[in-house]
């Protein structure tokens, strides 16, 4: 006789209404147009009924998405969800509630967010016109990884988000792109592990919106450094193994890059960058003086050198190819040996300098 006391199933405006109305009385407050913050809990009881309010509604707005006992979800009801979804801004509310969320409760609500993501209506994908229309929404997602309890829940989301050129780009020029250093070298080794693959993402995802951005970015500031790459060069700079080796990694992927050319051109230029990596050759780390060489590389070969950037190899010649030419000797990889063999050649054939380094 269970059946008779199945709670009652609520249309969807009521539902998408009852989790707003009771993350309200848990705390949400609105400051103003598009800004949500977190107070301090209410009493015990009004958190015990309205967390349990909250939780039922979740759940059920999970069933209606995905469907429940083998049963397909209903277009009619999803779409009605998510149309009071966009109304009721319930996806930034569940964001700024999601710290006091029970686990199993964030886990659903990334399911929820994913689900609505996913949504098409013919060709257009009505959540992402809502959430770039909305992008308080992508720095939400981004700023979780300051919350160890949420940060690989908001990462997953931050994920799904990304797959999307419009949002990837609405976090690549907030001010908030810059915070990713931050998340990746002061965080545990997960969290750091998956910023940083948020981070990649952003970069490669859309690699016309990357090569424009940095376009655009690369401006005369602190010798010639933009604020992107003084930005970069506190990833190069860690003393974090996998934060230093994957940052090398990605930025020799990128200079490479046919797409960034104007902005490798720019890098290279600059003698400054050209001595961060040389510095690098001393990491103890052989996988971390590889992944320089594939970036220093790119310095050698390039054919226009400014003068200040041939000084310097110049004057490291003999340093450079005795250094060179014992660089990990055992590696049998021919594309390397052919590379570190045509890095060598062009170094040889610069003129000697009398200068020390």
């Amino acid at each position: 006789m269970n059946f008779l006391f199945k709670t009652k199933q609520r249309s969807p405006h009521d539902l998408v209404r009852s989790m707003r109305d009771a993350m309200m009385r848990l705390g949400v407050v609105e400051t103003g147009p598009d800004t949500l913050v977190l107070r301090d809990a209410p009493s015990s009881e009004v958190r015990r009924k309205q967390g349990e309010e909250l939780h039922a509604g979740i759940q059920q707005a999970k069933h209606l998405l995905y469907g429940e006992g083998g049963q397909e979800p209903v277009p009619e009801q999803v779409a009605q969800l998510a149309q009071d979804v966009y109304q009721m801004h319930l996806i930034q509310y569940l964001l700024v509630y999601l710290p006091r969320l029970e686990f199993e409760a964030r886990k659903d609500v990334v399911q929820i967010f994913a689900a609505l993501l996913q949504r098409k209506i013919g060709t257009r994908l009505p959540t992402v016109e809502y959430i770039a229309a909305n992008p308080v929404i992508v720095i939400l997602t981004l700023r979780g990884y300051a919350d160890a309890d949420i940060a690989l829940n908001t990462g997953m989301m931050l994920h799904e988000l990304l797959q999307h050129e419009a949002l990837a780009k609405i976090l690549l020029y907030s001010d908030d792109f810059y915070r990713f250093p931050e998340y990746i070298d002061t965080t545990s080794f997960g969290i750091s592990c998956d910023a940083f693959a948020n981070f990649r993402e952003t970069l490669v995802r859309h690699r016309a919106v990357t090569a424009e951005y940095l376009e655009q970015h690369y401006e005369r500031v602190c010798q010639m450094l933009t604020q992107f790459f003084a930005m970069y060069n506190q990833l190069l700079d860690s003393s974090n193994y996998v934060t230093k080796r994957q940052s090398l990694k990605l930025l020799g992927g990128l200079l490479v890059d046919r797409a960034n050319y104007n902005t490798m051109l720019r890098y290279v230029a600059d003698e400054n960058n050209l001595k961060r990596i040389m510095n690098l050759f001393r990491d103890r780390s052989r996988n971390i003086q590889l992944e320089t060489f594939h970036v220093f590389k790119v310095f050698v070969a390039n054919p226009k050198k400014t003068p200040a950037v041939e000084a310097i190899l110049q004057r490291n010649r003999s340093r450079l190819l005795a250094f060179l030419s014992d660089f990990q000797r055992d590696r049998t990889d021919e594309s390397f040996i052919d590379e570190r063999q045509y890095v060598m050649q062009i170094i040889a054939a610069l003129p000697a300098s009398s200068k020390g380094a």
